[in-house]
């Protein structure tokens, strides 16, 4: 019976250290897609380039810079128009220098004080260019954001390579659809834009994602800490229960 409650006392004991120190991690939100690298293809240099199109760019590269991005997304309630089938407000991203079969994960953390559907696609190039409804949403969201950049921004966010090159390239689409009902007229009418960090994500050895691994750690040494805690008041309580059982031992004798 000792033993029982020792072990289940333990296990107890060890998860609510778990769930207590690593529940402070959980932040808000979260809408992932998983995906390969595709082959490297033939990128164009005669007008209109990728360049061109004057899109934000992730790159697994070493700096959180390259494949980390704070921003705000631009959302609205859905609608069933051919150019968003499944409702919301598109935005596009350039997913370049990827690894050819390479697993990623790209992710788009929001608050949740934001309630918002996110729909997350990756298209190669020639796919995009052979859908009407994808090459019309690009120009779109291309169109908009020459709208608001300065002339000096709007093709900065991808390098001119000055020359063809062939990469592993990948465009992401994100739908961005209000989730919400309010009584409030301006909310209804006008969504505000949404709070995101949009993360592209590698996998180490095609197992976990790269971003993680210092979670995964940190959760490793908390349960090792946890269950070197749980043995010492273990201890400590089977010390004095077998005080408190001599005891009344020997009362009794």
């Amino acid at each position: 019976m000792t033993f029982k409650l020792t072990m289940i006392f333990q296990f107890q004991f060890g998860l609510l250290l778990c769930f207590f120190f690593s529940g402070v991690v959980v932040l808000g939100n979260v809408e992932k897609a998983i995906f390969l690298g595709p082959e490297r293809t033939f990128i164009p240099t005669t007008p209109p380039t990728l360049e061109d199109l004057g899109l934000d760019v992730l790159t697994p590269g070493p700096h959180r810079h390259n494949w980390w991005l704070r921003t705000q997304l631009q959302s609205s309630f859905p609608t069933t128009s051919d150019e968003e089938p499944k409702g919301g407000t598109s935005t596009w991203l350039l997913l370049d220098n990827l690894v050819q079969g390479q697993r990623y994960e790209v992710r788009v953390c929001w608050p949740a004080t934001q309630p918002t559907a996110f729909t997350l696609h990756t298209y190669d190039l020639q796919s995009v260019w052979d859908s009407p409804a994808l090459i019309t949403s690009l120009y779109n969201y291309t169109m908009s954001r020459q709208d608001l950049l300065p002339d000096d921004l709007i093709t900065s966010s991808i390098p001119r390579s000055g020359g063809e090159r062939e990469a592993s390239v990948l465009l992401l689409q994100i739908l961005s659809a209000a989730d919400y009902f309010t009584h409030n007229e301006t909310l209804m009418s006008t969504v505000p834009a949404v709070d995101v960090d949009i993360i592209l994500d590698p996998f180490l050895l095609n197992v976990l994602p790269r971003s993680l691994l210092p979670t995964a750690g940190f959760i490793v040494f908390i349960a090792v800490i946890a269950y070197g805690l749980s043995r010492r008041v273990l201890a400590w309580i089977q010390r004095l229960s077998n005080a408190t059982e001599d005891g009344q031992e020997k009362k009794q004798q």
